[in-house]
C-alpha cells in the first residue's frame, strides 16, 4: 500500500476531512471520514479525528486500503491488561507507563488497542477499526486509568461528556519547584508548535485550555500536585505547569529532565540525575475518573493506585526535600 504525503501550508484552519476530499478525487466525504478513524491517516505522524483543524506546518500522510479490508487491520496481541473495572458496557483500563493508546506511524503494535482486540470479544468502532472502544486517550508515558467502551452506543454517550465537559479526571503529579500558590486554576490557550509538531505551547491564537491544580505537598526542591483538567487538549497539563516553570518532573520534552537538575550542589544535582534517569519518563498519573454511566443512570468513580515507580521516585525524593 503506498503511503502519499501532502502538506497542508496555504491550508489553515481547515478540517482534515475537507482537505482530503480536496486532493483524493476517488473518494467521497464519507469514505475519507472512514479511513481517518480506520487509522490510514496521520496528521504528524499521529492519529487525529475528521474533524481535526489543520495548522501550516501540519504534514498529512495518508493511504487507501485495499476494498477487501485485508491490509492494516489491527492485530490482536496478547498483553496484561489491569482490568480496574468492567461491566456489560464499559471497561476501565489502568494503563502503564510507555504503552501507546493506539496505533501510530512506525508502531503498528503493540499498543493498548491491540490488547483490548484480542482480550475483548466485543468493543465499539465508533471511533474505527484502529481504536477500538477506546473513548479518550492518555500520552505514552502517562499511566493512569482510561476508558473504553463495548457498544456504540454507550461510546457516544461518553464522548458526548467528554465534549460537554462533564467527565471529571484527576491526576497526579510530581514537579519540579515550590508552587507560589497552594491551588488556583491556568487558563492559557495551547497551540501546537510550528517548528517541532510533536510538541506543544501557549499561544493566545491556541484552543481554550482550562486546568485547576492543588498543591498536596511542598519539598524544597520538588512538589506533588493534583491536576484537574477541564478541557482535554494535547500534553495540556504538562505544558500548563511547565508554563509556569514548575515542569512535570522527569519531562524532558517540557523543560522538566536533567537541565533542571543545574544550579544546584553537585551532591543535590547528582541525586536528581540518578532519579531522573532511573525513572524514565515523566511524573504523570492519571489517579482518577468521575462519569455518568450512560446504561446504569448512576456516578461512577474509578480509581488507579498510583504505580510503584511514581511511589520509589516519591521516597527517593524526600531524602533531599525534608
Amino acid at each position: 500500500m503506498n503511503k502519499i504525503t501532502l502538506s497542508a501550508n496555504g491550508n489553515e484552519n481547515i478540517r482534515l476531512d475537507k482537505f482530503l476530499s480536496n486532493h483524493i478525487s476517488n473518494l467521497s466525504r464519507t469514505q475519507i471520514k472512514q479511513i481517518i478513524l480506520d487509522g490510514f491517516v496521520q496528521v504528524n505522524e499521529s492519529l487525529v479525528k475528521p474533524s481535526s483543524i489543520l495548522e501550516g506546518s501540519d504534514i498529512i500522510t495518508y493511504s487507501i486500503p485495499q476494498q477487501d479490508g485485508v491490509e492494516d487491520k489491527l492485530e490482536p496481541e496478547d498483553l496484561n491488561l489491569n482490568i480496574l473495572y468492567e461491566d456489560d458496557h464499559i471497561v476501565a483500563i489502568n494503563k502503564p507507563s510507555g504503552l501507546l493508546v493506539h496505533p501510530g506511524a512506525g508502531q503498528p503494535n503493540g499498543t493498548l488497542a491491540n490488547g483490548l482486540r484480542n482480550h475483548f470479544n466485543k468493543l465499539s468502532d465508533y471511533n474505527g477499526l484502529m481504536r477500538p472502544g477506546i473513548v479518550h486517550r492518555l500520552d505514552k508515558d502517562t499511566s493512569g486509568v482510561i476508558l473504553v467502551a463495548k457498544d456504540n452506543s454507550t461510546h457516544s454517550a461518553l464522548a458526548t461528556q467528554f465534549e460537554k465537559r462533564e467527565i471529571m479526571k484527576e491526576y497526579f503529579g510530581i514537579t519540579w519547584g515550590n508552587w507560589s500558590q497552594e491551588e488556583g486554576e491556568i487558563i492559557d490557550n495551547i497551540k501546537r508548535k510550528r517548528t517541532d509538531p510533536t510538541s506543544y505551547q501557549i499561544n493566545k491564537n491556541g484552543r481554550e485550555a482550562i486546568t485547576f491544580f492543588k498543591v498536596i505537598k511542598s519539598g524544597v526542591y520538588t512538589s506533588e500536585v493534583v491536576f484537574y483538567p477541564k478541557t482535554g487538549r494535547t500534553h495540556q497539563i504538562r505544558v500548563h505547569s511547565a508554563s509556569k516553570n514548575y515542569p512535570i518532573f522527569g519531562d524532558t520534552k517540557y523543560g522538566g529532565g536533567e537541565n533542571k537538575t543545574k544550579g544546584f550542589t553537585p551532591e543535590i544535582s547528582k541525586i536528581f540525575i540518578r532519579s531522573i534517569k532511573f525513572f524514565k519518563r515523566h511524573a504523570l498519573h492519571a489517579k482518577k475518573i468521575t462519569f455518568f454511566h450512560p446504561v446504569l443512570k448512576e456516578d461512577f468513580s474509578i480509581k488507579a493506585p498510583i504505580p510503584s515507580d511514581i511511589l520509589l521516585l516519591q521516597n527517593h525524593l524526600k531524602t533531599i526535600n525534608e
